[in-house]
């Protein structure tokens, strides 16, 4: 499979002192030819991100946090399927989140209520489905053409990308039991943090999109504009750590365009089903961005 470079290596042959953990193999269709990602059988500790980080990084591994959820689902129930995923390279992410925006925007902000009533009344979102905003609708319940890329936010990074990271790590660690159902950490063979989902033919996303590799592309492309990390996958729910976000209300409303279009349910099945809403609570100055599929 093109995303693996390489095969996850034996832990202790590769000299790595890992706490006690599982290999993972279980797909779809049986078991893999080869692991797919190691995780610890404990839950994750606050510091653990760190010092995996460097201990996998010289036998071409990168950490993640993987959550059981609610229904307590840990990766050998995932239905993991990489024989599913191509290589996030041969996809250009523009593309495929104009892809998605045709597919899907038209469809679902296309009946939203508009900004006015039919009788001088504001719209109340009655319809259940998201009102257009400045960023994205004419507010006619039209969602338009595809807006294209937001541009790079004009803010300077705080800090590096991987030292983010480790802190929306910690602060998900150290609080998981209270919202994710536990946490514990995982090392995926994978070039880069965008490419995990693909590394593992994770499926999370599978009502939406049937190649994961199309979804890391657009990871890619976040990584690039907003230094953005995956640190947390669940069996249909990611999260992803951002070291440059948004700090304008313009550059939020940009992107969440291609929120709506790599993960319609963010706002079609959460309240106040409102892009400019999400904009504001969801993008603009937030150091971390979920994602959940129905």
């Amino acid at each position: 499979m093109a995303t693996l470079p390489n095969p996850l290596p034996d832990p202790a042959a590769a000299g790595l002192d890992l706490p006690p953990g599982s290999l993972v193999d279980a797909t779809l269709d049986g078991p893999w030819h080869e692991p797919l990602l190691w995780y610890a059988d404990g839950a994750a500790d606050q510091g653990d991100w760190a010092t995996l980080r460097a201990a996998g990084r010289r036998v071409g591994l990168l950490p993640v946090l993987v959550t059981g959820g609610q229904r307590d689902q840990w990766p050998e129930a995932w239905d993991l399927s990489p024989d599913s995923a191509s290589y996030p390279g041969d996809h250009d992410p523009e593309e495929v989140l104009a892809g998605y925006w045709t597919d899907y925007a038209d469809d679902e902000l296309g009946d939203a209520a508009p900004a006015d009533g039919a009788n001088g009344e504001p719209g109340d979102g009655a319809s259940g489905k998201p009102e257009t905003g400045s960023g994205t609708g004419s507010g006619s319940g039209s969602a338009g053409a595809w807006p294209g890329l937001a541009p790079v936010p004009a803010r300077e990074a705080a800090e590096d990308p991987d030292t983010a990271a480790a802190g929306i790590v910690a602060v998900v660690a150290g609080d998981a039991d209270l919202w994710l159902g536990g946490t514990r950490m995982a090392l995926v063979p994978a070039r880069r943090s965008a490419d995990i989902p693909a590394a593992i033919g994770w499926t999370g996303a599978v009502n939406h999109e049937n190649d994961v590799a199309r979804l890391c592309a657009v990871l890619r492309s976040w990584e690039d504009r907003y230094d953005a990390r995956v640190v947390v996958l669940g069996f249909d729910t990611m999260i992803v750590s951002v070291g440059r976000p948004p700090a304008t209300m313009e550059e939020a409303r940009a992107l969440t365009a291609e929120h709506y279009a790599f993960c319609p349910d963010n706002i079609d099945q959460s309240p106040p089903y409102d892009l400019d809403a999400y904009a504001e609570k969801a993008v603009l100055d937030q150091d971390a961005w979920s994602f959940w599929w129905d």
